[in-house]
């Protein structure tokens, strides 16, 4: 027995560090590439073989925010963002009430239709929905990536708060109807409690998911319209330029990663006892 306790604790010991390992190459040999990459003086290349930038300096976040439209984009990606996460949750609700607590025939068949257009590549979804804005007479660049974004990612909302609705304990919902509960006061006594996460989840992450959309904000904003996605693809492209390519990476990751370490930290913070109605 304790043979197999003793193997037990170093297969443990070896993923914890094949895990670090994975997590070193995977997140900080990136994240620290791209912060050198971001420092390299615009007057001093970093080439072979340097193994460190020659001289650091902030010069090239001053170019990029001087000589680019970054501060119109953050602007633009900013405003889109929130606006497009909170009309997708509120389209969502709906859809996912009826999958999270109701029964009716041919559930499974709308679940997976529900899943589809995550399956369809973005430039096609963006080529499509341009023709279909343009034969409808909506030429506002705002207004078609709002609607792009809001309908690519009405799946992953309806995914997510339909699990939060299942999660409701229907005791809990007959109690407060029992006491007389308005339908308000039932929603915010059974409902609310579970579907704080959930909401806190489908805001942030289609938040995230629209910050960083390329396709649809490319296709239907420029030349017009730019957001970071678009400014980033750009030095990425026939204007490849390394260390500014780098700059914009982290104004575009940093920030989603602090999201989700607030997301993580919300769902941890959930209260088990609001889903089993017990305390």
């Amino acid at each position: 027995m304790s043979g197999a306790v003793q193997n037990r604790t170093v297969l443990n010991t070896f993923l914890i560090y094949a895990l670090c390992v994975v997590a070193f190459l995977w997140l900080v040999i990136p994240f620290g590439m791209a912060i050198l990459w971001s420092l390299v003086d615009p007057g001093t290349p970093w080439s072979f073989p340097d193994i460190l930038p020659p001289k650091l300096s902030f010069g090239r976040w001053a170019q990029v925010w001087q000589t680019t439209s970054l501060p119109t984009a953050l602007i633009n990606s900013y405003m889109l963002a929130p606006t497009v996460a909170v009309i997708t949750l509120a389209l969502a609700a709906p859809t996912a009430y009826a999958l999270g607590r109701l029964d009716f025939a041919g559930k499974g068949a709308v679940q997976v239709m529900v899943l589809l257009p995550m399956a369809v590549p973005g430039f096609v979804l963006a080529i499509f929905f341009s023709g279909l804005l343009f034969s409808l007479g909506i030429y506002s660049k705002f207004l078609s990536i709002l609607l792009g974004h809001t309908i690519l990612f009405l799946p992953y909302a309806i995914r997510i708060l339909s699990v939060s609705f299942g999660q409701v304990n229907q005791d809990v919902i007959d109690a407060a109807r029992d006491c007389g509960a308005s339908p308000f006061t039932r929603f915010t006594t059974a409902y609310l409690p579970v579907l704080r996460p959930g909401i806190l989840a489908t805001l942030i992450i289609v938040f995230v998911l629209s910050i960083e959309e390329f396709a649809i904000a490319f296709i239907l904003g420029s030349p017009d319209f730019t957001t970071v996605p678009t400014i980033l693809y750009s030095y990425l492209g026939y204007n490849y330029i390394r260390p500014n390519a780098a700059v914009v990476s982290l104004i575009l990751v940093v920030p989603n990663v602090a999201l989700m370490l607030i997301l993580e930290g919300l769902m941890k913070s959930a209260n088990p006892s609001n889903v089993v109605g017990k305390g």
